[in-house]
């Protein structure tokens, strides 16, 4: 009779006595999610041939044969469960529920064909029935079953489904309120006696808190947690058990604590040492009270010693728990962490100091409704209240000393209400400063310049270039950042720049280590123009040479007549380009006149230090002209050959001085090269030529061999103003 345990011809009245409210198996949800993976309607449609024949009211049966039947045990499940069709993963697994309780598949079939018939109307049931594969004589059985079982809510469902799950893993609350969904009375003893064990270590678990509340109030902690570690293994989710665990083993305030809880700025950081516990994992929970008020846990995913919580919430304030693990129950007391109130302070804080001035920057933790700051000065009892931007805060007008200055951040709690961080506290001196340069003025003197300036009362001003670009006027900057002062030659006073130089020249107050930068004012220091030389050519024109000077851009080019009787002169500007490629000609007419070349200043603002004018005199287009005067035949023969040689020069131009005429004579027709190449024949002085004009000397007689080729040179000082107009050579020829 070993099949009555089955339900062997029990009869129809008993067979639909103590209908099954809910299949109670555990892993119920991963049975049924195998099943519809399967694409089956219930699991009895992984057990029947496609032509049905399930018989569930008096044990579980299916066809065997052409007309007998076989009822389905552990070796049945096994078999299907080794093919390889797209049922054997469900009938594997129903293969290990029978194993565990041989009476679970049969409630699993009952309740989940009397839901199928539930779902339809009443009228349609019996051919639902038969179309579910139900065994023809079972039925009308099942259809009555179906009529007499309380039809079950979505709601209720998912208890009756879930209510298994939550006894296995100990949790007595959760099976509770599981419980208390489902219909009560419904004459399903399973449950029944489930409700009864369920009331039974619910007692059991009241007196261990009982016992343990007492054991912490005689100052007992090892027995207290002990009771309380024996009421959360019997119930895992009983928060009174859990809470007064904690309790017990929670660090004293000051102390190291066993799992460490850090506060960033977008989550909470959990470490712990896990060394030295046997265990299958830990469980992290996180402790903390709802808008109510209302204790509250919830497990955060950990891995090793080391976690993060990202979803503590703003404002609130949480503890922590590690508890290990072994084989899904808590194997001992928990480490436990120090309150952490989740209210992260700003992050990279920094602080500059100016006059009379702190300035601060920081990084504003996600989440923060506002920030606000405190200041408490050197010489303040109370603290005084500051307006703050997003990111920062400036205080003005504050007094040399040190002040320190609480930044809090307050956050927006579940319930509303504002809670402000314990902030942190940042310190920051505020130095002597100097009173900033106010002007600077530049005054050219000869080649040098002289700065005079206002402000900078009691500091030192320096004077500087600064290598890149420069600061703006009232920049703060630091003494040992200052480039060297101006290393300008000092003259009595005023400092004299190298010629050619441009410098934008920076003032700087100085008092200590701190610096404020100051106005600035261009100086220009005009290039020397050297070797200034200038020589005449055909037709009024002159060819002006010299040095380009360094570093400028054009020289200015005037020219002015020595007589004011000869009219105007000019002004030129020249490039250095236009110089270097073709030079420089003036149209200075034949008059003397003086000319002068500067460098102009590349900017027009710039103070500028002038440079020595660099001048040079062209004397007037004077002309000395020689020619041999040879005399007319005579009865007695020729008288002596003379040479004339006349100076020539523009008419109002006075004197000039005239350089010395020597005329050298070379035997041959080829004429002497230079003064030296040949005999000196005879010279005529410059004061000579310039106080009578014209002198007519006698040649000598026979000076060298003839016939001999004569040639005139002007030598002297005054040689290179005076142009020599020679005759043809032909006609310089003695014979």
């Amino acid at each position: 009779m070993a099949g009555r345990e089955f339900g062997h011809h029990l009869g129809l009245p008993q067979a639909l006595s103590g209908l099954p409210l809910s299949p109670l198996v555990p892993a119920y949800a991963e049975l049924a999610a195998a099943q519809h993976t399967a694409g089956l309607r219930h699991l009895g449609d992984a057990l029947t041939p496609p032509g049905g024949g399930l018989r569930v009211l008096d044990g579980v049966y299916v066809p065997s044969g052409p007309r007998g039947v076989r009822r389905v045990d552990g070796a049945l499940l096994d078999d299907l469960a080794r093919t390889t069709t797209t049922t054997a993963d469900v009938t594997r697994l129903l293969a290990a529920l029978h194993r565990g309780d041989p009476q679970a598949l049969r409630r699993v079939l009952l309740y989940q064909l009397i839901g199928l018939l539930q779902d339809r109307p009443e009228r349609e049931r019996p051919r639902v029935a038969l179309e579910l594969g139900v065994h023809a004589d079972e039925a009308a059985g099942l259809v009555a079953a179906a009529r007499q079982r309380p039809v079950l809510t979505p709601l209720q469902r998912d208890a009756a489904e879930s209510v298994a799950d939550a006894w296995a893993g100990h949790r007595l609350h959760r099976t509770r309120t599981l419980l208390e969904r489902l219909p009560s009375g419904a004459g399903d003893p399973a449950l029944e006696s489930l409700r009864t064990a369920l009331a039974a270590r619910s007692a059991a678990v009241d007196t261990a808190l009982r016992s343990a509340r007492r054991f912490e109030d005689r100052g007992d902690p090892e027995a207290a947690s002990a009771t309380y570690l024996r009421a959360l293994l019997t119930a895992a989710d009983d928060r009174r058990a859990l809470g007064g665990l904690v309790r017990v083993h929670r660090p004293q305030p000051g102390t190291p604590a066993a799992l460490r809880a850090e506060l960033a700025p977008e989550h909470v950081e959990l470490a712990w040492d896990p060394q030295g516990v046997a265990d299958d994992g830990w469980r992290l929970l996180c402790l903390y009270r709802s808008e109510r008020g209302a204790p509250r846990v919830r497990e955060v995913s950990a891995r090793g010693g080391a976690a993060l919580d990202t979803s503590a919430a703003l404002g609130t304030t949480v503890r922590y728990a590690a508890l290990p693990v072994r084989e899904g129950r808590v194997d001992g007391p928990p480490l436990v962490s120090h309150r952490v109130l989740v209210a992260p302070e700003v992050t990279e804080a920094a602080l500059t100091d100016g006059p009379e001035r702190v300035s601060c920057s920081w990084r504003r933790p996600p989440g923060a409704v506002e920030v606000t700051v405190e200041h408490t000065g050197p010489s303040a009892d109370t603290a005084r209240p500051l307006r703050p931007d997003t990111d920062g805060f400036t205080a003005t007008g504050l007094p040399t000393g040190s002040h320190t200055f609480r930044i809090v951040c307050r956050y927006r709690a579940p319930g509303g209400d504002l809670v402000s961080s314990p902030g942190i506290r940042v310190t920051r001196t505020v130095h002597p400063w100097p009173e900033p340069v106010r002007t600077l003025i530049a005054h050219p003197e000869d080649a040098a310049v002289r700065f005079a300036w206002t402000g900078a009362r009691d500091a030192d001003v320096r004077l500087v270039e600064w290598p890149a670009r420069p600061p703006e006027p009232g920049a703060e900057l630091r003494t040992a950042d200052l480039p060297p002062g101006l290393s300008w030659p000092d003259k009595d006073g005023a400092l004299c720049p190298p010629p050619g130089a441009f410098a934008r020249v920076a003032s700087v107050a100085v008092l200590g280590e701190r610096a404020l930068a100051g106005p600035m004012v261009d100086v220009e220091a005009l290039g020397h123009v050297r070797s200034l030389a200038a020589q005449r050519l055909p037709d009024g024109q002159a060819l002006v040479g010299l040095d380009w000077p360094d570093g400028c851009a054009h020289l200015t080019v005037d020219w002015q007549p020595l007589d004011p009787a000869a009219g105007e002169g000019g002004t030129r500007i020249v490039t250095a380009h236009a110089y270097r490629r073709g030079g420089l000609r003036l149209p200075v007419g034949p008059g003397g006149v003086r000319i002068r070349a500067t460098a102009a200043p590349r900017s027009p603002e710039a103070v500028v230090v002038p440079a020595p004018d660099a001048e040079v005199l062209l004397p007037p287009d004077a002309a000395v002209g020689y020619r041999l005067v040879r005399p007319p035949r005579r009865l007695l023969g020729r008288g002596r050959t003379r040479l004339r040689v006349t100076l020539s020069a523009p008419a109002g131009t006075g004197r000039v001085d005239a350089p010395e005429f020597v005329c050298v004579a070379r035997s041959g027709t080829l004429r002497p090269r230079d003064a030296t190449d040949g005999t000196t024949v005879l010279r005529v002085p410059g004061s000579d030529l310039a106080r009578l004009g014209t002198v007519e000397l006698d040649l000598p007689t026979a000076p060298c061999p003839a016939p001999y080729a004569l040639r005139g040179f002007l030598l002297g000082e005054h040689a290179a103003l005076v142009r020599l107009e020679e005759p043809s050579p032909a006609s310089l020829v003695v014979r």
